[in-house]
This record gives structure tokens, C-alpha cells and sequence, in this order.
């Protein structure tokens, strides 16, 4: 049962410091909704005014208390703003800039940090996920190198669909494609289909599949040239996905093939169909075990490529959106008002193929 409440502390009391709301996931399904401090801005910062978060999977996790994360949590890290107070000077950055954001803190000196690959970090904090809270509050603190101006033809709402395009845009140049060649896309949801749109914006010519009728339809609006229907209950490729793989590729499969479920058979799959000497970039990510034969990457010669984040391409994510705005578009299917911000997560529990994402429209206190 969802609860949502309303807190009011002693500093919402006319007269005395500045106050804003913020939703914060005390418990299991349980959003209170508190009047907290206006937070100061300190060095390297800048007062951040939210306007939109868009929730994923990381977010229904949490809200669920399913998730690695202690609650209470403000949760949210897909999310935009305007620049409300900028102390410092900073290069490309003015006050009433909107502005998306790249929620990883990374800590700057482990292994993956010294090779320039933050978006892997071991000791890693991500705004609204881990020990930070994020963005389902009215004003932020933010460091300015965290933030990407956005172009004006980006509105709120797309704007915050930043940070997963730049995830999906890490997991394609992670998986070096070479215009001309043909990639499979396993997975049409929001990451399946940014992938798809960023490859085909690269010349990459793509198929995409997934288990939903209506998904496959959308991929082929991201720019897939066409589409398999998968059966979870039988085993992928059936013959006539066999007929069409063989055709399109002359015989060799896909050479680049991206798993953005996180399904262990989805990764199978990846690697069952994959071209030999090809690619396989794993982009989803669950908990649960996957199994195959120690044959089938020395044999095929396959590279196996783990991707996670993006190593800062909010800016460039921003760039791909504002070109392809019609997508973009066609990503968010719900939005919600800050003040039914449980109701979002209900509806984004229901799992049905016509829930893309959802888009929280935060109306921001005045700084």
C-alpha cells in the first residue's frame, strides 16, 4: 500500500530561513513530503533550480527498498534545472541556463578513476542512489562541472532523458562500431531504443528485437530496418528469426550485437547469434546468474564488453536528443506532478509494454 505524507519543519514557519520541498522514500513505497533548508551553494557549486526527473528501474528498486540503498533517500538522477545562483564564475555557464546533469561522483583515485573511466568507479556515489541524495526536491546544490548546457529546442521534459542516452551512447562506443556493419539490439525498451537511434545516427544498420509487439513497432521509429518478436518461452533464434539474420547479414550474423535486458537468456542469446569474431556488449544489468559453455568465447572468438554509465556524455546526449526530438518524445509516456510522485512509481510497476518513461515535473521554489 502506497502512503504519501506531509511533513513541516519548524524553518517552514513564515519569517524565519528559506524552505523548499523535497520528496523523500522514508520507507517501503512510502513517499512523506518535507520542507527542508534552501541548501547554500558552496565552492564549485551552483544552486540548481529542478525541473523534470525521469525515473528507471535503479528508482522502482528503491522505492521497492530493493535495492542496495539506506532509506530515507530523496531518490532521483535523471533530472534537469535552471541555474538559479552561479557564485562563482564558470566557463559556458550563466545564470537561467537549463541544464542537464551527470549524477556520478566519482572518488578520483581508484584504478578505473586513473585510466580516465570514472563511469566505473569502485567507491562511486550517484546522486538519489547511494549516499547522496538526489534531484525529487525543489533546488539543488550541484558541482558546475556536473552540469551540461542543453540547446533552447530541448524542453524540460527531454532534457532530463539525458543521462540515459548517454548510457546508451557509452554502450555504443564501447562497442566500436564501424559505419556500414549491422548490430542487433536485444531489448526495446528506453536503453534498447537510445542504442538503436545513436547507432543508426553513426551508419550502423540495426535490427531490433524484444519481447513486446508494440516496442518492436517503436524501434523501427529509433531507426531499426527491422524487428524480431521474441517468444521468452522458446528458444531464441527460432527458424524463420534463423532465415531472417542469415539473409540480412549474408550469412555471417551480427557483428556487433548489444544485451540491454538483463535477462540471462538475453546475454544467450547475444552470444548464441553474434557473427564469429564479433562483439557483444552487456548493457543490462540484474542480479541474477548467467550460464554458457567456456567454449563459446575462445571458439567464437568473441569480445565480451561490459558498459556502465557514461563517461561524461550528457553533453553530446543532449546534442543527439535535441536532433532527434520526435524520439525523444516518444520515450516518455507518463508524466506526473511533484505531488504524485508515488503514483508514478505505481504506474511504472505495472510493467505493461505502453509504460516508457516517466517524467516528474518539479515545479522549483524560487531561489
Amino acid at each position: 500500500m502506497t502512503a504519501e505524507t506531509t511533513t513541516r519543519t519548524a524553518s517552514s514557519v513564515p519569517g524565519s530561513r528559506r524552505t523548499m520541498r523535497a520528496a523523500c522514500t522514508v520507507s517501503k513505497e512510502t513517499i512523506r513530503y518535507e520542507e527542508r533548508p534552501v541548501p547554500v551553494p558552496g565552492p564549485g557549486q551552483a544552486l540548481l533550480r529542478i525541473e523534470t526527473v525521469t525515473l528507471c528501474g535503479t528508482d522502482l528498486h528503491i522505492w521497492e527498498d530493493d535495492y542496495a540503498t539506506e532509506l530515507p533517500m530523496v531518490q532521483g538522477h535523471e533530472f534537469c534545472g535552471v541555474i538559479e545562483e552561479l557564485p562563482e564564475p564558470h566557463p559556458g555557464l550563466a545564470v537561467g541556463d537549463r541544464v542537464a546533469v551527470s549524477p556520478i561522483l566519482a572518488c578520483g583515485s581508484c584504478h578505473a578513476c586513473s585510466i580516465g573511466r570514472a563511469n566505473a568507479c569502485d567507491q562511486m556515489s550517484v546522486y538519489g542512489c547511494y549516499d547522496v541524495e538526489g534531484a525529487l526536491t525543489e533546488l539543488m546544490a550541484v558541482p558546475v562541472t556536473k552540469l551540461f548546457p542543453v540547446p533552447e529546442a530541448l524542453p524540460a521534459h527531454l532534457a532530463s532523458l539525458c543521462e540515459p542516452a548517454s548510457i546508451a551512447m557509452q554502450a555504443v562506443n564501447r562497442g566500436r562500431p564501424v559505419a556500414g556493419e549491422k548490430a542487433l539490439v536485444l531489448g526495446s525498451g528506453p536503453i534498447g531504443l537510445l542504442c538503436t537511434l545513436y547507432l543508426t545516427s553513426l551508419g550502423v544498420e540495426v535490427v531490433a528485437a524484444d519481447t513486446v509487439p508494440a516496442r518492436c513497432a517503436l524501434a523501427r521509429e529509433f531507426g531499426a530496418v527491422d524487428t524480431v518478436l521474441i517468444d521468452p518461452a522458446v528458444p531464441f533464434p527460432v527458424p524463420h528469426h534463423t532465415e531472417l539474420l542469415t539473409t540480412w547479414t549474408g550469412g555471417h550474423g551480427p557483428s556487433l550485437v548489444f544485451e540491454a535486458t538483463g535477462a540471462p537468456a538475453s546475454l544467450n542469446n547475444a552470444l548464441r547469434t553474434v557473427a564469429t569474431a564479433g562483439r557483444v556488449v552487456a548493457v543490462g544489468i540484474s542480479d541474477r546468474e548467467v550460464t554458457f559453455s567456456m567454449r563459446t568465447l575462445p571458439v567464437k572468438d568473441i569480445d565480451l564488453i561490459g558498459s556502465r554509465n557514461s563517461q561524461e556524455l550528457i553533453g553530446e546526449a543532449a546534442e543527439l536528443l535535441a536532433r532527434h526530438r520526435r524520439q525523444a518524445e516518444a520515450l516518455i509516456t507518463h508524466r506526473f506532478p511533484f505531488d504524485r510522485v508515488a503514483e508514478a512509481f505505481e504506474t511504472m510497476r505495472s510493467a505493461t509494454g505502453t509504460v516508457g518513461k516517466i517524467a516528474v515535473d518539479v515545479p522549483g521554489a524560487a531561489a
